[in-house]
């Protein structure tokens, strides 16, 4: 007698819950983007290295944040005049990643594991997406809720590093875990090694956790996140910690299909820097305590809105977001005698609001695209004040003025489709960055040289053009140039040399410079950037993928009147050539 046949396999619902979102309006397509996929993300555990995938996308100091110290992880689209502050703005599922206080990005609390793709608008894009995005933004899509295990992974290798990460959900919850560490390597080598030379070891951890429910037609998530990262920065005696916590509330109502709907965002961030730095004596042979930044609370509060809809070729967006910042600078100077004698209390508050309009008219092989921004800026209830520590007499207590400003910006764009596999695009923009609360208040002493904050800085502004050509099929090209002109950009300038008594910053020693952040005349920065990719044989799964980009920036600084010696310069940590 035949077996019974066994039972049908049960068909198994793979339930995917992506985070709230409104579909694009679609004029991305008119300005120069680069979209790094789930597969680009997986093979770079450390965020800023896989984003040096798009040429231009640089960070202060070009080192990875595996070793680089918090205050440089500041990031910069097509290498104009990148800064420790940062000239692009980066956001997760629309809230923004920069730091409240110094406006750097802690790439380490954010793990690619956790990430389904990232967008890299290069050129203002003050557009929708706000302040901060001076050079372009970079806008980061996170990993859907999948119910099960979606990542799990654990290495090690050379130097005592390891790291592990897990990605798991359920329906509705998402759950992102990492954490590293490593002792690092030495940065000074050979013979010119000393006793002042230590590794830059580096222990990190992130967690972040989203909830999110549909009620009736709206769509929620709830998401909170934390993270701790200890760096050691190479020499003795100076280190970094720097912790934080996120939440964010985000309620939509996209259309069905297509664009339309509604979208409201509430976000709250918290961080706190310790850093500290010393000087280096003659021959690398000991180190001395400059400052102790022992404690740097700052918190920041946000919300954005925006409403869609479409008319038959047309969509549009209205949108409005609000940003402030507030914090304090705790710090230990003036190192005399085996101890510190000078504590300095610095900060104050930021806000930023602006409203914005953005339209897209898609009829047959036409695109057009435009949108226009305004913002007010403030910066204000600063506060300095120095004291003895042995006394707790009061050495300085400056008043500053408040500040504000008005800035309108906007952006347009053209497509056309000159055949099914060829498009020609162009493109205008303008752009803003308002300075961050360390750059305004708080002053900095490296060795012998003195940097002072300068609370009376105003907006940084960028306008631009550029002009495409791309194509799709077997291998997807483009090819763009760019025109970019930076006004009014925050620099340090010298102004006075060692030995000498100088009000605020006190004795600059031999040797040493005062300086002072200010706004400096403009950065003039034209360029190229193309790049290509496709598949060598076999089907979909067995063939081999390739990709080769590069691009090209000249730059030049016009110091005008405030810093005329640094007319004519290249701008620092600027690149020719990234390829």
């Amino acid at each position: 007698m035949p077996l019974p046949p066994p039972p049908p396999v049960p068909d198994v619902e793979i339930v995917i819950v992506h985070p709230p979102r409104l579909a694009p309006l679609g004029g991305q397509a008119a300005f120069s983007v680069v979209r790094i996929g789930p597969e680009a993300l997986a093979g770079e555990p450390r965020l800023d290295e896989a984003l040096k995938r798009a040429p231009g996308v640089s960070l202060f100091r070009r080192t990875a944040s595996d070793a680089a110290n918090p205050t440089t992880q500041g990031l910069s689209l097509r290498s104009i005049a990148p800064s420790g502050a940062g000239r692009a703005l980066v956001t997760l599922e629309g809230e923004p990643q920069n730091d409240p206080f110094g406006g750097w990005v802690i790439w380490s609390a954010l793990p690619s594991e956790g990430l389904e793709g990232a967008m890299i608008v290069r050129g203002a894009g003050s557009g929708p997406y706000g302040a901060g995005a001076l050079t372009g933004v970079v806008a980061l899509q996170e990993h859907a809720a999948v119910d099960g295990l979606a990542v799990a992974e654990l290495s090690a290798g050379a130097r005592g590093s390891y790291r592990g990460v897990a990605v798991a959900g359920a329906p509705g919850l998402l759950v992102t875990a990492a954490a590293s560490r490593t002792d690092g390597y030495l940065a000074v080598r050979g013979s010119q090694q000393g006793a002042a030379d230590t590794r830059l070891s580096l222990d990190d951890a992130s967690l972040a956790v989203r909830l999110q429910r549909t009620l009736g037609a709206v769509e929620t998530a709830a998401r909170v996140s934390a993270f701790q990262v200890h760096q050691q920065a190479g020499l003795r005696g100076a280190r970094s910690n720097a912790t934080g916590l996120a939440m964010s509330l985000t309620l939509a109502r996209p259309a069905t299909e297509g664009v339309g709907g509604w979208r409201l965002q509430a976000w709250a961030r918290r961080s706190d820097l310790e850093n500290s730095s010393v000087a280096v004596a003659v021959g690398r042979v000991s180190t001395t305590p400059a400052n102790d930044q022992y404690d740097t609370p700052a918190v920041g509060y946000g919300a954005n809105a925006a409403l869609q809809g479409r008319r038959d070729a047309l969509a549009w967006e209205l949108g409005a977001d609000l940003r402030l910042a507030d914090g304090t600078e705790h710090e230990r100077f003036r190192y005399l005698a085996g101890a510190f004698t000078r504590d300095r209390e610095a900060g104050g508050k930021t806000l930023v609001a602006g409203t914005y309009a953005e339209a897209v008219w898609d009829q047959g092989p036409w695109l057009l695209t435009g949108g226009v921004r305004v913002d007010r800026s403030r910066a204000y209830d600063a506060v300095r004040r120095e004291r003895d520590i042995a006394t707790g007499a009061l050495t300085l207590d400056q008043v500053s003025p408040d500040r504000a400003d008005t800035t309108p910006t906007g952006r347009v764009g053209l497509r056309r489709a000159l055949s099914p596999a060829v498009h020609l695009r162009a493109a205008a923009y303008a752009g803003f960055r308002p300075p961050t609360l360390n750059e305004l208040h708080r002053p900095f002493r490296v060795g012998n040289d003195i940097t002072e904050a300068n609370p009376a800085l105003k907006p940084e502004t960028l306008q631009g053009l550029e002009a495409g050509l791309g194509g799709d099929g077997p291998v997807r090209w483009s090819a763009a140039l760019f025109y970019n002109q930076l006004r009014d950009p925050i620099t340090n300038v010298t102004i006075g040399i060692g030995p000498g008594i100088f009000p605020s910053a006190g004795f600059v020693p031999s040797g040493g410079a005062l300086r002072q952040r200010r706004n400096t005349g403009r950065i003039d920065a034209w360029g190229f950037e193309g790049e290509a990719a496709g598949r060598l044989g076999g089907p979909a799964g067995q063939a081999i993928g390739w990709r080769a980009a590069l691009a090209y920036t000249d730059a030049t600084v016009e110091g005008g009147a405030a810093a005329a010696q640094l007319t004519g310069l290249r701008p620092a940590q600027t690149p020719e050539w990234t390829v």
